[in-house]
């Protein structure tokens, strides 16, 4: 029963406006060929920086400022903030299905009555 429960609740998340914008903005976003190419620039740049740390080593001062200017035009771009203020809203939904989840629990966990059914 739980786990149908569960499946249930995950379909309805699915189907909600927020998840459904957030599909469509990330969608949107892999269709971007400038956003794509300085995303996975960024993340190249950023595992170098990461390897050379691993190392010992300081990343050099030309890099910096390289991961700044990608940065800065990575969250300057429109496919990229779409996708940042859907995931924001869905994890706002997220967040409030945890409480009512929670909520519940308390209420079950009080309750010497056992309502599975």
């Amino acid at each position: 029963m739980l786990e149908e429960r569960a499946r249930d609740l995950g379909r309805l998340i699915g189907q909600s406006g927020e998840y459904q914008a957030v599909k469509r903005a990330n969608d949107a976003l892999s269709e971007d060929a400038e956003a794509m190419k300085l995303l996975q620039k960024l993340d190249g740049l950023r595992g170098k920086a990461q390897q050379m740390m691993a190392r010992g080593e300081q990343p050099t001062e030309e890099m910096e400022r390289e991961l700044e200017s990608l940065l800065q035009n990575v969250q300057t771009n429109p496919s990229y903030q779409r996708v940042l203020v859907a995931q924001e809203n869905f994890d706002k939904v997220m967040g409030r299905v945890n409480e009512w989840i929670l909520d519940g629990i308390k209420k079950g966990a009080a309750s010497p009555i056992i309502t599975l059914g």
